[in-house]
C-alpha cells in the first residue's frame, strides 16, 4: 500500500535549528580567567575573614564590658560563664545586680536614716530617783545605774542603787535614745498624727484639737471632742435646769450658790453651746475665792472668753472683770492662785452666795 505524499502546507512544528558550536578559546585567555576568578575568590575569602575577625572583635569588646559591668556589680564571673560567651556573661551580671538591689533594699531599713518602731515601757525612760521622764544630762555610776542631772545634788552624788559617787561620768547612749524616742499624741486613737519626743508631749496635748472634753454634769459620763460635748449638752441635758442653767453671751445671769451643798455651778450659750464652770472654795486664810472656766481645749485660733464676776449683797456690790480660763474636765475645786473673785468675810453671812455673771467674748470684760 503506497503513502500519500506529504503536503508542504503541514502545520507540524518545523524541525529545531542547530546553532555551530562556539570557536574554541586559546590557552592564554583561559589561564588569564581562571587566574581572575582565584583573585576573586581570594577577595571573598579575605572580606569573609575580616568581618569573622571583626564579629570576633566585637565579641571580644562586649565580653570585656560585660565583665567590667559583673566587676562593678561586686561578683565574679565564673569560668563556664566566660567560656560560654557574651550572652551568659550577659545573664549572670544582671542575676548579681538583682541581688545587689535585694540586698540594698533588705539593709535599708538598718541604716542611719531610716526609723525604726520598737515598744518601750515608760519606766525604762524614766529616771529611777524621782520616776520622771529623763532629760539630758544624764550620769551614770561605775556599775551602770543613771540618774537624772535634776536628781544629782538631791542624792548627793551619791548613786541611790549602791551607794558609790556618780556625776563624774555621762550615759550617753541613754541621753541618744531619750533625743530619738518619738512617741504620738495621746489622742491618736481619735485622729491626731502628731507626735514628740518622750517627756514632752504633754505642751502639745494641751493645745490638742482632738483632746477629750468631759461633760460636767453629775452622773454622766460621757466625753468627746468639743463641739460634741456641746451637741451632747443640748441634747440630753438642756431640760436640767436645776443643774444647767441658760444663758446668752453679753447679758448679766443671776444665780445662787450654796456651799453647803455644792461648790459648783454649770451655765450653757442657748445659741453655741458653751459650757461655764464657776466654782467656789473658801480660803486657807478666810474668804471665798470664785472661779470661772471654760469647758474647750487650749487650742490656738479656738475663741477666748472674758467674764464680769460679781458678788451682790443688799447694799454693796463686789465685782471683778477677767479671762475664762480653759479647761476639760471639772475637778474638786482648789485654792487658786491668780484669775479669781475673792469675797472677804465681812460679805459673807452664811455658806449662801448671791452671784452675777456676764460673759463676751475675748477682752469685753477683761478691764471693767
Amino acid at each position: 500500500m503506497s503513502l500519500p505524499p506529504r503536503n508542504s502546507s503541514d502545520n507540524r512544528s518545523p524541525k529545531r535549528q542547530r546553532f555551530p558550536p562556539p570557536p574554541p578559546v586559546p590557552e592564554e585567555e583561559e589561564e588569564e580567567e581562571e587566574s581572575d576568578e582565584s583573585v576573586d575568590d581570594d577577595e571573598e575569602e579575605d572580606y569573609s575573614d575580616d568581618s569573622a575577625d571583626e564579629e570576633g572583635d566585637e565579641d571580644e569588646d562586649e565580653e570585656d564590658d560585660v565583665q567590667a559591668a559583673a566587676a562593678d556589680a561586686g561578683v565574679g564571673v565564673p569560668m563556664m560563664a566566660r567560656r560560654t560567651g557574651g550572652t551568659a556573661l550577659r545573664n549572670t551580671v544582671t542575676e548579681a545586680q538583682s541581688r545587689r538591689s535585694v540586698s540594698i533594699s533588705s539593709s535599708s531599713p538598718s541604716s542611719s536614716s531610716s526609723q525604726l518602731s520598737i515598744t518601750l515601757k515608760s519606766s525604762d525612760l524614766d529616771c529611777p530617783t524621782c520616776l520622771e521622764p529623763l532629760k539630758g544630762p544624764i550620769y551614770q555610776c561605775r556599775n551602770g545605774h543613771i540618774t537624772c542631772s535634776a536628781c544629782l545634788n538631791k542624792v548627793h552624788k551619791k548613786c541611790p542603787a549602791c551607794r558609790i559617787p556618780i556625776g563624774d561620768i555621762r550615759c550617753r547612749a541613754m541621753e541618744r535614745v531619750i533625743e530619738s524616742s518619738v512617741v504620738p499624741c495621746c489622742n491618736a486613737v481619735y485622729g491626731c498624727k502628731e507626735t514628740s519626743s518622750y517627756g514632752n508631749g504633754s505642751a502639745h496635748e494641751e493645745v490638742c484639737v482632738y483632746v477629750r472634753c468631759f461633760c460636767p454634769l453629775p452622773n454622766c459620763s460621757y466625753t468627746g471632742a468639743y463641739k460634741d460635748l456641746q451637741t451632747h449638752a443640748l441634747n440630753t441635758h438642756s431640760w436640767d435646769v436645776e443643774n444647767l442653767i441658760p444663758f446668752e453671751f453679753d447679758y448679766a445671769q443671776i444665780f445662787s450658790m450654796n456651799l453647803a451643798k455644792s461648790k459648783t455651778a454649770l451655765f450653757q450659750e442657748e445659741k453655741e453651746g458653751d459650757l461655764i464652770v464657776v466654782q467656789a472654795v473658801k480660803g486657807t486664810h478666810g474668804g471665798v475665792c470664785v472661779t470661772a472656766s471654760h469647758i474647750a481645749p487650749s487650742t490656738l485660733g479656738l475663741r477666748n472668753l472674758s467674764c464680769s464676776l460679781a458678788k451682790l449683797n443688799a447694799y454693796t456690790t463686789l465685782r471683778i472683770g477677767l479671762m475664762v480660763k480653759k479647761i476639760q474636765k471639772v475637778r474638786e475645786p482648789e485654792e487658786p492662785k491668780e484669775d479669781f473673785l475673792f469675797i472677804p468675810d465681812y460679805m459673807l453671812s452664811d455658806d449662801h452666795l448671791k452671784m452675777q455673771i456676764c460673759v463676751g467674748n475675748e477682752l469685753s470684760y477683761a478691764h471693767i
